[in-house]
Formats: C-alpha cells, structure tokens, sequence
C-alpha cells in the first residue's frame, strides 16, 4: 500500500512539473523551422528575410539607415502591388520632444467599408546603438509578410485596409501623433492592430488601449479563434494604471480610436541595445505575431468596426488550453460564492472531525514562516548577489543576462523553504487544516482585486478549485486520490505559474520578492495535493540542492563575454563660451576602454544637466580632455520687438552634421508663451522644466524659437548641440571596444556635445 502510495504522489509530483513547464512554454508556437508554407499563409522565413534586411544596423530618425529602411518599406509596398505615401512634418509632444518623422503609409481598399483596419508598426529604432530587428523591425516585417499572404488569397476584403509604418514612435510617439492629428485617413480608422516588442524573445502578449470597455473588443478577439492567444485581464488593469506609451496611445488618446497591442517583453537584455539583432530575435517569436495578425486580418477585415464600443467590461485570461472569458457582472457572485463555499468547507470539516480550531491554526504557523522567510531570504540573497557582481548595476535596466537563471534560483530556494516548514509542521497537524490558512489569504486577495483591481479576479478559479479540493479531501478521509487533487489544482499552475516569471521579466529583477511571495501563495492554493505528500524533508533537500546548482550556474554566466557585452560609454563635451573640453561618462565602473580618457575615479562629475535619458542617468567620471576644432552652431536673433510683451525668436542652425539639440533653462529664466518651430509647446501647470526642449535633427534643418515675456525679463538658456559619431569622427582616434563590450544604451551616449550658454 505504502509502495502505491509513493507512486501516486511521484506521478502528482511529475504531473504538477509537466504542467508548470507546459504554462511556460505551450502558450506560444514552438516550431524551430518550417517547410512548404504556401503563398497564401504566414511565413516566419519571409518575414525574417524583412527583419535582416532592417536590422543591419541602427536606423534611428536622421540616421542614413533609416532612410534606407523606408526606402525599402515603400519598395516592398510596391512590389505587392500597394501605392506607398510619405506623410511627414514636424511634431512636438508635451515633454518637449520635438522632431520631423516620416511615415509610410498604404491602404487596401475594402468593397464596403464603413470604418477601416489599421496595421501598426514602427520602422525607426532608438538613438543611437540599437539595432532595432526586435524593437520594431519584428513588428514591420509580421505586417509585410502577413499583407503578402493576405493579399495572395485573392479576395477583396469588406472593410478599407490601412498599413501605417511610424516614424518617430522611439522619439515621443511622433509619427503616431503626426498621423492621428494631421492626416485624413485617420477619421477612417475604426480599429488598430499594433505590434511591438520590448525585449527580443518570449510569448506576444495582448493588451488592449480603450477609452471605454473591453467587451467587445474581447468577445471579438477570441472569435477570431487564434491558435496562441496570451493575454489576461490583470495585466490589462496594470496597464491602464501606468503611463504607458506605445504609438496605439496616441490613437486613444487624440483620436478616440481602440485596438490591440500585441508586444513580447522577453530577452529584456537586448532591448534598445546593439544586441537587439536579427540573431538574437527569436524564430518562435516572430511566428506568434504572425498567428496574431493572419485571423485578426481575415476576421476584422470582414466585420463590422464601427460597432467595437461598449461600457461593459469581461475578465479574461489564457491558459495553454484556450482563451477564457466570463462577464465582470460574475466577480462579485462568484466572491460570494467562495466565502460561503469557505465558511461551509470549515463547518463540515469540523463536523467530519478532520478541522479543528486549534489544528487549523496551527497551519497558518508553517504558511507565513515560508512566505516571510522566502520573501526575506530572496531580498537579502538578491543583494549580497549584487554585492557579489557590482558589474551588474552597469545593466540599466534592471534585467541581467542571467537573470532567468536568478528568477530560477529563487523560486527553487523558496520551494525548499516551503517544504522544509510545512515538514517541520506537518506531523503536528492534519492535510486538511493545513489547507485552511492559505485558502483563508487567498480569500482575502480574492476580495481585495474585486474591489480595488477587478481585472485580477480570475484568480478565484483555481480557489474555487482547491475549495473543493479540501471538500474532496475531507469526505474521503481515509483513501483520498491524489491524482484526483492533483488533476484539479492543474489550473491554478496553468494560470498563476506563468506570473513567476512575467513579473521580474516585465518590471525587472528588483521585483525578484514577487517569486518567493507567488510560490507560496501557488503552493497554498495546490496544498490539498501537497498536504499529502510524505517525503516534504527530502523534497526541501532537493530544492535546496537546485537552488546552490542554480547559483553556480548563474555565476558561469555572470560576467560579460561576446555575446553578452558589457555597457559602457564615452562623451566629448566642447564648452564653447569657456573654450573647455572634458571626457565623460555614465559608467559606474570604469573598464580598460574608457579608463583610456577616464584616468582619475575620484573625478566625479558635477555636471548638473540630464541629457535624454530613459533611466534619468547622469555622468559619473569626467577627465580634461583636448579642444578640438568642432564647429560651432549659428544662432540669431531674428526677431527682439516689444509691444504690450515681448516676442523674441532665435534660430540655431548646426554648422556641422549633428542629430540632437537640447535646450535646458536657468532656474530664473522665465516666459509666458513658447513656439519650437512654429509648433507651441504648452506651459506645464507646475512651470516650464528645467529641460525644456529634445529636437531629433533629420536633414540638419534649423531649430527655431519663439518666446513671448515681460519686456524687462532676461532670459539664459544652455544648448549642447550632440552628433553620435565619436567613434568616425576625423578629428578623434577612438580605439574600437573589445568584442566584451558595447555602448550603454538609454543614455546619450558615443556622442561629441557643444555645449553654449544663449542669454537675450
């Protein structure tokens, strides 16, 4: 009997690893190549063919590889058969982001067509290194292909298709904002299609931009009955609390127009860097944008868009068995439910004799031991890493090359701590009041996302479940099937597991705390299966033993080598008014590259300006460095008239090929109105910012501004005018870097910056 048992809890146990790994890895397409795709269906070979030919190198808005890059969009469009148009001119957003991007733009037309299909991407990649075959290459390519196929089928759709290319969209959503606000077709589009990416691998995952309910939008997703659908509607609540910004912002926002984002956040460390290659993208990835776009083309192009909007909400969220949906009407029922299925479990289990008062508490004992010692032992283990690796603190973003292998070690420590308690504990009370104080705070997060994030109230299925999973345990007190249990908390590990790893990936490895705290809370809603378990000791030791294998394999993999580069970076900085020059840099620790102008570390900077930077970094080192003779820009006053104010204009025209100015204020400079080339940028409630203006330069045009102040008011700004070519730069000989090694991306950075106070 004991022989059967052992066997029954081995299969749960294999069962429950499967069905983890399966969370992971079934949600998305796992096709390594494919063979004899016909013309009429998505081929991820085509679509590469387009990433390689964009992502050679970076393509960023006034770069002569974006130009080559649209020039081969509009060839492409042609090729199908398509009339490509460039819509371009200047946009500024309200941070002062200013620039003149060029979209391509085609449309399909439908044979009735009351609102039109909208296919989204953007072909620029972000300043300076970033190659950009992920971050949106990936996105142009699935749009290409797809239109291809679609076009192949021969049919006329019912509904007008447009294809927007943007330009700018790395900038400040430029080219999104340029199209909503100033072209005539958008008053035509009736749904968005976006692809994107914020990483270069991992599932595409859903999220939607609307102004009002989700219901429709959902209701019509699923029927489009694709084959990989990711996306949950606690993800959706997220996202619509966060400042986001992708192109299909913009739509929402100026133009009231919903749709779907479809973007993979996996392989973080690639994003925005000169690692974002045509190598490092994923082929599986790739392949799930293309199951997205084929049935949304074929299903959207044939319905109806002007009836997509709804008040009414549903809750959904995706599992490897389908895409799932129930009314948000059904939260507060099925909450009700749950307590009183809660309360009546408790009571019939005190009655059966298998609860007890002082049993169940008991149970709480080892439930938040292993979430307080898991949480804690993960926080303190995270920091001696970094103190370990100070290397790692040179990667901004917060997501280390091996930082799934970290994500890993965590949850195998946490695992063991988990078993290791509940052994401790196990002996002195019974399965099913073990089961009680994890039901109990999963109760409580139940009730807590009705109310205040009702998108995350999904969460009560697997309750549910394991609800009557402890009915199950308690009537069959004396033989109950493991497997039985087991078959019912599959759900809750098909729809929680995927979090484990979706949280530290998406918000990086500082929110590592959230592995330990979903383990626990994962392990408590499944304790009815593993409440059975003998062997917890042995369990524990084999996880513990996971975690230290786990470590050393993270720590082979934790310095940088060829493919996983160290960031680092170097900035000339010309003063034109001191006539000063210095070397720069934002690095932390410095490497035998930039120790090459950066010699003396206790040097630091005490430059008070923050150049663009997505992570607000600043320079750490400087050292003196050489004058050299950079042109300097031309600025005028072409206009100084007083009236009631006064109107003062200044141009500022490079003298040199450059591709950035920014335009920083004295604290006591003030003025009432101010236009950047002929575009009024909006006074701030809280007052002008200190930076006031990013102009992204394409054609080396002019920069032109207008202030409007009180006549005796003086104003000084400071300019630094930057060009991203230190490295090609005749007049400097910087060595090329190590193979190890690669500009820091996120900052301004390979960058020769004059630097010019402009008083008036």
């Amino acid at each position: 009997m004991n022989s059967q048992k052992a066997l029954y809890t081995s299969l749960s146990f294999l069962l429950l690893a499967i069905v983890t790994y399966i969370s992971f890895y079934g949600v998305m397409p796992q096709k390594t190549s494919e063979n004899n795709v016909p013309k009429e269906a998505f081929s991820t070979v085509r679509a590469f063919a387009h990433v390689n030919e964009m992502g050679k190198e970076p393509h960023y808005l006034g770069s002569k590889a974006h130009t080559d890059v649209r020039n081969y969009i509009i060839a492409e469009l042609k090729q199908l058969g398509l009339n490509p148009i460039v819509q371009e001119g200047f946009t500024l957003d309200d941070y002062g982001n200013i620039s003149k991007p060029k979209n391509v733009l085609a449309r399909i037309k439908g044979k009735n067509s009351k609102k039109a299909l909208l296919l989204l991407s953007h072909y620029d990649s972000d300043p300076h290194s970033a190659v950009g075959a992920s971050d949106a290459a990936s996105g142009v390519a699935t749009i290409l292909e797809g239109i291809r196929a679609f076009l192949a089928q021969g049919k006329q759709p019912e509904n007008d298709i447009i294809l927007l290319l943007s330009d700018g969209e790395e900038l400040g959503l430029n080219g999104a904002e340029l199209f909503v606000n100033k072209h005539p077709w958008a008053k035509d589009v009736g749904l968005v299609l976006n692809f994107e990416a914020r990483g270069s691998g991992g599932p595409s995952i859903m999220l939607l931009e609307t102004n009002n309910g989700n219901a429709k939008l959902i209701k019509a997703f699923k029927d489009a009955n694709m084959q990989y659908p990711v996306g949950n509607s606690l993800a959706y609540s997220i996202y619509k609390m966060l400042p986001n910004d992708t192109d299909l912002t913009v739509f929402r926002e100026d133009g009231n127009i919903q749709g779907f984002n479809f973007a993979f956040i996996g392989d973080h460390f690639d994003y925005h860097t000169a690692n974002d290659t045509p190598e490092n993208l994923d082929f599986n990835t790739l392949t799930h944008q293309g199951s997205y776009l084929m049935p949304l083309l074929a299903y959207f192009s044939e319905q109806d868009l002007t009836q997509m909007t709804t008040d009414d909400d549903l809750i959904y969220f995706n599992t490897p068995f389908g895409f799932h949906t129930y009314p948000y009407s059904w939260i507060f029922p099925i909450l009700i439910v749950l307590i009183i299925l809660f309360i009546g479990v408790i009571i019939y289990g005190v009655k059966e004799k298998m609860l007890s008062t002082k049993g169940m508490l008991l149970g709480f004992i080892p439930f938040l031991v292993a979430l307080i010692v898991g949480c804690i032992a993960t926080v303190l283990g995270w920091k001696i890493i970094n103190w370990m690796y100070p290397h790692y603190a040179e990667i901004q973003h917060g997501f280390t090359y091996n930082g799934y292998t970290y994500i890993l070690l965590f949850a195998f420590l946490s695992l063991g701590i988990s078993f290791y308690f509940y052994h401790k504990f196990s002996k002195k009370t019974t399965p099913a009041n073990l089961t009680i104080a994890p039901l109990f705070f999963w109760i409580v997060i139940a009730t807590l996302a009705a109310f205040y994030l009702d998108g995350a109230s999904f969460i009560a299925i697997p309750v549910l479940l394991s609800l009557i999973s402890v009915f199950i345990l308690i009537k069959r007190k004396k033989r109950p099937s493991v497997l039985l249990l087991t078959v019912l908390g599959v759900p809750a590990v098909m729809i929680l597991a995927p979090f484990i790893k979706l949280f530290p990936v998406g918000l990086g490895l500082k929110m590592i705390a959230v592995v330990p705290l979903l383990i626990v809370l994962i392990l408590g809603v499944l304790m009815p299966v593993f409440a059975l378990y003998k062997r917890k000791k042995w369990t524990a030791r084999l996880f513990f033993l996971l975690a230290i294998v786990t470590f050393f394999v993270a720590h082979s993999n934790s310095g940088f080598t060829e493919t996983t580069q160290k960031p680092n970076s170097l900035v000339y900085v010309l003063d034109a008014d001191k006539n000063t020059a210095n070397w720069n840099t934002y690095d932390g620790i410095l490497d035998d590259w930039t120790k090459n102008y950066i010699k003396d570390v206790s040097k630091t900077s005490s430059h008070q300006e923050v150049m663009d930077s997505k992570y607000n970094a600043g320079f750490t080192y400087t050292e003196n460095a050489p004058i050299k003779a950079i042109p300097q820009p031309k600025i005028e006053i072409i206009r100084d008239t007083i009236t009631h104010m006064r109107h003062v204009t200044l141009k500022i025209t490079p003298q040199r090929n450059v591709n950035r100015i920014e335009i920083f204020r004295k604290e006591e400079a003030n003025f009432t109105t101010l236009t950047i080339n002929n575009l009024p940028l909006e006074k701030p409630e809280n007052g002008w910012k200190k930076r006031l203006i990013t102009y992204y330069i394409s054609d080396n045009e002019p920069l032109e501004l207008s202030f409007t102040m009180n006549p005796e008011d003086k104003q000084e700004l400071i300019m630094y005018e930057a060009s991203f070519d230190l490295m090609t730069n005749p007049l400097f000989s910087i060595p090329e870097r190590a193979k190890n090694m690669m500009p820091r991306p996120f900052v301004l950075n390979d960058a020769v910056i004059v630097k010019k106070v402009i008083r008036f």
